[in-house]
């Protein structure tokens, strides 16, 4: 019987009151059998945690028991539940700083978990150099217009305001969802050189579900951002490989060539340096050298 479950079940009994055996078997991945021991367990070492049968009863604490896991400030409960990755452990985690974070401070905590959203996916690669992150995260959680200098891929740097939405993290970087002019927009937080968080409360709608509109932005983005084409030889079992990074695939001919589709120059030489030695890049001539170049690199470096 594991102790960070006993710890979760009297957690989740202090933050929500009275639960159903089937609603914490739910909330914890375990059987009803499972809980019943644990409540019983808990019992045993003078929790006073007791059931009531029948409609409306479930599994709950004596009215007026408490439990003080940590002296937490708003501030660092406000930083904890901004992570969501899809963790067992970090969800357990969670409803310990939960249960813990004051009366008064559980509904602001619990905004600024719904106002950043972490992708458990991605490349485990190196963040981007972020110098006004910590400005953004301060408008997004304290919901307050900014003024802000960005500068697209491509184009000239233009001063904007923005309605904070939400911030999200994937792959090695940070996005902020925001209302511009009241239409949704999605910036690269790296890419913005100067950040102003202004007094005047943001525009932002009350219900918003980021992962749902990151995905929508990265699906329009996707729809109208020219893909780069590469033609490569390789192995059945590199094929396999990259296709998990490119958006499109022309399969290959009986002389192992066929074409990918990236979104961008740097998910294209990422994915097909992860495929080196067992491929050859046939065209287009561009990344055949930021290939070579990358390999350049990573002798000098194996080489100090």
């Amino acid at each position: 019987m594991r102790a960070d479950r006993l710890l979760s079940v009297l957690m989740l009994l202090r933050h929500r009151g009275t639960m159903t055996a089937a609603q914490l078997a739910d909330e914890l991945e375990v059987s009803t059998r499972t809980v019943l021991r644990d409540v019983e367990a808990l019992s045993t070492a003078g929790v006073p945690v007791y059931t009531d049968r029948g409609r409306g009863g479930g599994i709950s604490l004596l009215p007026g028991y408490r439990t003080d896991l940590t002296g937490l400030t708003l501030d660092e409960a406000k930083a904890l539940l901004a992570g969501a990755p899809s963790s067992a452990a970090f969800a357990s985690a969670m409803r310990k700083v939960a249960a813990a974070v004051p009366e008064a401070h559980r509904r602001e905590a619990a905004a600024a978990a719904q106002r950043i959203h972490v992708r458990p996916d991605g490349f485990a690669r190196a963040p981007e150099p972020d110098p006004f992150l910590g400005e953004l995260q301060r408008a997004v959680i304290d919901g307050l217009r900014l003024r802000a200098v960005y500068q697209p891929r491509g184009k000239a740097a233009t001063e904007r305001v923005l309605d904070p939405v939400g911030l999200v993290h994937a792959g090695r970087a940070w996005y902020l969802m925001a209302l511009r002019d009241g239409e949704r927009r999605t910036y690269r937080t790296s890419r913005f050189s100067a950040v102003t968080v202004l007094t005047e409360p943001a525009q932002r709608p009350d219900e918003v579900d980021l992962a749902a509109e990151f995905e929508a932005s990265r699906t329009s983005f996707r729809g109208t951002a020219p893909e780069i084409a590469v033609r490569v030889r390789a192995d059945p079992w590199v094929w396999e490989k990259l296709g998990m990074f490119a958006t499109t695939i022309t399969s290959p001919g009986p002389d192992g060539a066929g074409t990918l589709g990236f979104r961008d120059r740097e998910r294209a030489v990422w994915a097909l340096w992860a495929g080196l030695p067992d491929l050859t890049v046939l065209d287009p001539p561009e990344i055949r050298e930021a290939l070579r170049d990358k390999l350049s690199t990573a002798a000098r470096a194996l080489a100090r």
